[in-house]
């Protein structure tokens, strides 16, 4: 491709800053449509942001022949539908995370792509961001030695919004609650980090009541490269912490998911830290690494339905213990 013109099936709040802007922003990318059921909301977005069409229609938005990359940006529960069709219109598509709502549907959407030679790119938008590369880079640097565990805590205070109002706290929308929505971007992590995980067992109940969904998780898993891990999630506590912690044969590297702190290193020559902002538009990295894969400039995006397939898949394992097997 010369310029990837992408059109966005479902305009709603994540890409208003988050991925619209970026995908008008990076180099060699242009937004040349967007869609949304209500059309009314439709327009209004293209006409905020300066994009030449709308619809309200997805199909239609699909077969546009001045769009020639999809962004699916509506909740999980159709995904594999619109990546279907994007597979079928033989348009490459980008996939909001996570990327479906089990893994057999990421399976679907894997096979329909290589049938129908489109790649298949997932949002797990912080394997590009330059703090988290940092991270990598100290670990493969040996910074910590050899990796041994790798700890991950995330709490919060229940979500103010009831699942009337919010598809995170619905398992038929979003595949669970706020477990999916939320950790997936730190399981994802540290598949990234440290590898795909080999092995993995978890808990998940619902203990404050305010909804169907899953509130408070507990898992550990084993690594195939043998390293160990625990996490913790628990979305009805009383304070909000957000860590996650890497251990090796010299020291530990400590970071954030998804709060704006230093990522602080302490080995045995000292301690160290570095305060990397997000950008602006926080998917810009791994949207430019898209563009550049589909002109065939630079290297491969590093976050495909492959990748994600396995954030899903430990997902699962930890989830079916509320839900059952999927």
């Amino acid at each position: 491709m010369d310029i990837v013109r992408w059109g966005i099936v479902g305009c709603g709040n994540v890409t208003e800053v988050k991925s619209g802007p970026a995908l008008q922003k990076a180099e060699g990318s242009a937004l040349a449509a967007v869609m949304r059921r209500n059309g009314e909301l439709a327009r209004d977005y293209a006409e905020r942001h300066g994009v030449p069409r709308w619809y309200d229609d997805a199909v239609r938005l699909i077969e546009d022949p001045e769009v020639n990359a999809i962004y699916v940006a509506t909740p999980p529960s159709s995904h594999l539908e619109y990546v279907l069709k994007a597979a079928k219109a033989g348009k490459p598509v980008y996939v909001e995370k996570p990327m479906a709502m089990n893994e057999s549907e990421c399976q679907a959407m894997i096979d329909a792509c290589e049938a129908a030679n489109v790649p298949l790119f997932v949002a797990y938008y912080r394997r590009m961001q330059p703090r988290f590369r940092k991270v990598k880079e100290l670990i493969e640097g040996g910074a910590i030695g050899d990796v041994r565990s790798v700890t991950t805590v995330q709490f919060a205070p229940p979500p103010r919004s009831n699942a009337n109002e919010s598809w995170r706290l619905r398992p038929e929308v979003g595949g669970g609650g706020l477990f999916p929505d939320l950790a997936s971007h730190s399981l994802d992590l540290l598949d990234y980090l440290l590898g795909p995980i080999r092995s993995v067992a978890g808990h998940a109940t619902n203990q404050g009541g305010r909804y169907a969904a899953e509130d408070t998780v507990s898992a550990s898993y084993v690594f195939e490269s043998g390293v160990h891990g625990v996490g913790s999630w628990c979305f009805d506590a009383g304070f909000s912490e957000d860590r996650n912690e890497i251990v090796g044969t010299r020291g530990k590297i400590t970071y954030a998911t998804f709060r704006n702190e230093p990522i602080r290193l302490v080995n045995d020559s000292g301690a160290e830290e570095w305060a990397i902002d997000q950008p602006q538009h926080v998917q810009q990295p791994l949207i430019q690494s898209i563009v550049n894969e589909l002109r065939g400039v630079g290297a491969p995006c590093p976050s495909t339905g492959r990748t994600a397939l396995r954030t899903n898949r430990v997902m699962d394992a930890i989830l079916s213990t509320y839900y059952g097997k999927q």
